[in-house]
């Protein structure tokens, strides 16, 4: 069992938890007694929500809504953090050779996984990827559509959530503390007896909640990206929630699950979805060529097989 610094007995043990994006946040840490608790918990749901408010699809007026109905060569004002998510995601589309993409929301609505939880039949349009369709100026704190694209950061906005929640609880002075939106997790020390934290990781079975493992971590975030937990059945065939860009239809190979292990959950939620998509022989490569950690969880029949990739560094290669 792994252990960091001294044990901290005098701590005493805090639990918030709220929803959020369709979902539930948490945050359980280790704090002198008497700390501003409501005060901390006002915080870490103001955090969440501002995300939300930013990056959401389901909600007509985030600012991510605006920006997918703005006309086309307009710059358009957006904050700060959207500004970074967009970047960091349209970055992380070059890097992964365009199998995570911020644009496929159009191939989302169609599939049935989008606001209108309705399966579009019409013909599909070319996808335009984001990285070919986007101007960011972070400095400028605008953006602009160069093509007809729809943006969904559903597989990045998660783990930007934690992030914030992270930097939240880094603000009220708490150095010990496990966050998480769902199955997102950022951790940062360990609990107040030493130990580091338990994070769970799913079975990936479709429809049943169960607990494959667990695994310890201590100052590092951990995403899980897989074909089981929200899908489409269609003249019964099974169709998982995750859109193959070049493709054009929902990821279909063998893998059910990608686990990541980064030092922000925003990054190990981006490559969790990237290394889905590019499969069991391109995303083992290329996360054994970025010296990443990642768990790979492969169908083999009714059998799963684990892959771990093991690259020790945990910061984001260049």
């Amino acid at each position: 069992m792994k252990t960091c610094s001294e044990p901290a007995s005098a701590l005493r043990r805090y639990s918030l938890n709220g929803a959020t994006m369709g979902g539930r946040y948490s945050a359980v840490f280790y704090a002198p007694d008497g700390i501003d608790a409501p005060a901390i918990g006002a915080s870490l749901f103001a955090a969440v929500d501002r995300v939300d408010r930013q990056m959401s699809t389901w909600n007509p007026a985030s600012d991510l809504c605006r920006l997918n109905a703005a006309p086309e060569h307009a710059w358009l004002a957006v904050p700060a953090e959207l500004a970074e998510v967009l970047d960091t995601g349209v970055r992380i589309g070059l890097q992964s050779m365009g199998a995570f993409d911020i644009g496929v929301g159009a191939l989302v609505a169609r599939w049935g996984f989008g606001p209108a939880q309705q399966r579009d039949t019409l013909p599909a349009s070319p996808h335009c990827p984001a990285g070919a369709s986007l101007d960011i100026d972070r400095a400028g704190g605008r953006v602009r559509k160069r093509a007809p694209v729809a943006l969904d950061l559903s597989g990045i906005a998660k783990g930007y959530g934690v992030d914030r929640l992270a930097d939240c609880l880094d603000g009220w002075g708490v150095t010990r503390y496990l966050v998480g939106i769902d199955g997102e997790m950022r951790a940062r020390g360990c609990k107040s007896n030493g130990e580091a934290w338990a994070v769970a990781l799913e079975k990936p079975v479709y429809g049943v909640r169960e607990v494959a493992g667990v695994i310890e971590l201590q100052d590092a975030a951990i995403a899980t990206s897989g074909d089981y937990p929200r899908w489409v059945d269609i003249a019964g065939t099974r169709y998982a929630h995750t859109m193959h860009p070049t493709l054009q239809q929902p990821v279909s190979n063998r893998l059910a699950a990608v686990t990541v292990l980064a030092s922000t959950c925003m990054l190990a939620d981006a490559w969790a979805t990237a290394l889905l998509v590019l499969g069991e022989r391109d995303g083992l490569a290329l996360a054994r060529e970025r010296g990443m950690n990642a768990l790979f969880v492969l169908r083999d029949g009714d059998r799963l097989q684990e892959i771990l990739v093991l690259g020790g560094a945990l910061s984001e290669p260049n």
